[in-house]
C-alpha cells in the first residue's frame, strides 16, 4: 500500500506533451515583476528621447492656448479637434508601441507567446465567492502579499538612503538659482533610477526563477500519469511487446529467404505468381520424401530468384494460386504441405517430360479451398 501510495506522488518532470496541454489551456510561464522591469527600462528610454520631439511637442501644445479673436474666428472647431486627436494619436504610439513591443518581446523571452482559445471559455469557479476566498487565502496569495510588501519596504528603503545621502543638497535647492538647482536635481534622479532599477532587476530575476519553479511543479506528474501517457503515445508495453515480435519475425523470415537465395540452382523448379511469389522447390525422382522448399520470397526476393533461375537454366512454372499456397505454408528447408502433394506432383511431372523434351498437355489440378490465399495471405472463399 506504502508504494502504491508513493506512486501517487507529483514526482515526475512534466512531459512535453503535459506542456503543450498546459499551453493550449493558457498556463504558460509568466513574471509580472520582469514585465515591470523591462517596461520601466523602456519608459526611460521613450522618456530620455522627449527632448529631441520637445520643440514640436510644445509648438503643437501651444497652438491650444491661443485665444485670439481673429485666429478663432479662422479656424474652425473641427480643425482644432482634428489636431487635438492627431496629436493624442502621435503621443500614444511613440509612448505606446515601444511598451507593447518590449512586453511582447519580453514574454517570447520568458515563456513564449500563447494564444489559447480555451482560456476565454467561462468558467464558474471564477465567479464563486468560496473560490475566490480560497485563492485569496491560499499559499500562493500569502507569498504574493509578502511579496509585494518586501518590494514596497525594498524600494521604499532604497529610496529612503539615496534621498538622505543627498538630503543637504536637496535642502539647499530653494537657495540656489533655478540653472544650478535643476543641474542638481538632473544629477541625483540617475543616481536613485539606476538604484532602483538595480533593486528592481534582482526582484525581476527572483520572480522568473520562483514562477517556474512553481509553474513546472504544478505540471508535475506522477508515476502512474507518466506510464498511462507513454501508453497513449507509443502503446501499452504488451503491444509493442507484439510489434517488436512480430517485427523480429519478419526481419528473421527475411533473412532467411535471402540466405536461401544460394540454394536456388539446386532447385528442381521454380513456381512464380507470376513476380509477386516464387518458392523454389526440389525432388528427386524415386525419392520417399515430399518435395522440399529450398527458397521462397515475395516481392524482391521473388525477382532474384527468378533471375537466378534463368542463370541457372531452372525452369519456371507460372500458377499464382500455387505459388501463394505454397508461399503462406510451407518453410524454408521443410517439406511442402500434404495438402499440396497432389497439386505439385502434376506440375513435376509436367516440367520433368518438358526437359527431357516430351510434348505433353499443361496440368491440371486443384488447390483445397482452405490453402487459396489472396496475395495478403487471407483465405479466398
Amino acid at each position: 500500500m506504502a508504494e502504491e501510495d508513493n506512486s501517487q506522488d507529483k514526482t515526475e518532470e512534466p512531459s512535453q506533451r503535459k506542456l503543450d496541454k498546459a499551453a493550449e489551456d493558457g498556463q504558460v510561464l509568466s513574471s509580472k515583476e520582469m514585465f515591470v522591469f523591462t517596461s520601466l527600462i523602456m519608459g526611460l528610454m521613450v522618456l530620455s528621447s522627449i527632448p529631441f520631439l520637445a520643440r514640436d511637442f510644445l509648438a503643437i501644445w501651444k497652438t491650444f492656448f491661443l485665444f485670439d479673436l481673429d485666429y478663432i474666428t479662422n479656424i474652425s472647431p473641427a480643425y482644432g479637434m482634428n489636431k487635438l486627436i492627431k496629436y493624442v494619436i502621435n503621443v500614444t504610439l511613440i509612448v505606446g508601441v515601444p511598451l507593447i513591443l518590449v512586453i511582447l518581446i519580453t514574454q517570447m523571452a520568458i515563456g513564449g507567446i500563447n494564444f489559447a482559445p480555451k482560456a476565454f471559455n467561462f468558467k464558474s469557479n471564477r465567479i464563486n465567492l468560496l473560490s475566490g476566498l480560497k485563492r485569496i487565502f491560499s499559499s500562493k496569495g500569502l507569498f504574493e502579499l509578502i511579496k509585494s510588501l518586501f518590494k514596497v519596504g525594498l524600494l521604499g528603503g532604497i529610496t529612503f538612503f539615496v534621498i538622505y545621502f543627498n538630503m543637504k543638497d536637496i535642502i539647499n535647492l530653494s537657495e540656489r538659482n533655478l540653472y544650478s538647482a535643476l543641474s542638481n536635481l538632473l544629477y541625483n534622479f540617475p543616481q536613485l533610477t539606476i538604484a532602483l532599477l538595480v533593486v528592481l532587476g534582482f526582484i525581476a530575476i527572483f520572480d522568473f526563477i520562483w514562477q517556474k519553479y512553481q509553474h513546472v511543479e504544478k505540471l508535475k506528474m506522477t508515476i502512474k500519469e507518466v506510464k498511462d501517457e507513454h501508453k497513449d503515445t507509443d502503446g501499452s508495453p504488451e503491444v509493442k511487446q507484439k510489434i517488436r515480435k512480430l517485427q523480429n519475425e519478419i526481419a528473421n523470415r527475411a533473412a532467411t529467404q535471402s540466405a536461401a537465395l544460394d540454394n536456388v540452382k539446386d532447385a528442381s523448379a521454380i513456381i512464380t505468381n507470376p513476380t509477386h511469389f516464387a518458392v523454389a522447390i526440389k525432388y528427386e525422382v524415386g525419392s520417399e520424401g515430399a518435395p522440399t522448399i529450398l527458397a521462397m520470397g515475395r516481392g524482391m526476393i521473388a525477382e532474384k530468384i527468378i533471375k537466378l533461375a534463368d542463370e541457372n537454366k531452372v525452369t519456371v512454372f507460372q500458377s499464382p494460386l500455387l505459388a501463394r499456397a505454397l508461399y503462406f505454408t510451407g518453410e524454408i528447408g521443410k517439406e511442402i504441405s500434404e495438402n499440396l502433394y497432389s497439386a505439385v506432383a502434376s506440375v513435376l511431372a509436367y516440367i520433368f517430360k518438358i526437359e527431357r523434351g516430351e510434348e505433353t498437355d499443361y496440368p491440371e489440378f486443384e488447390i483445397p479451398e482452405n490453402m487459396s490465399f489472396d496475395e495478403y495471405g487471407k483465405t479466398i472463399k
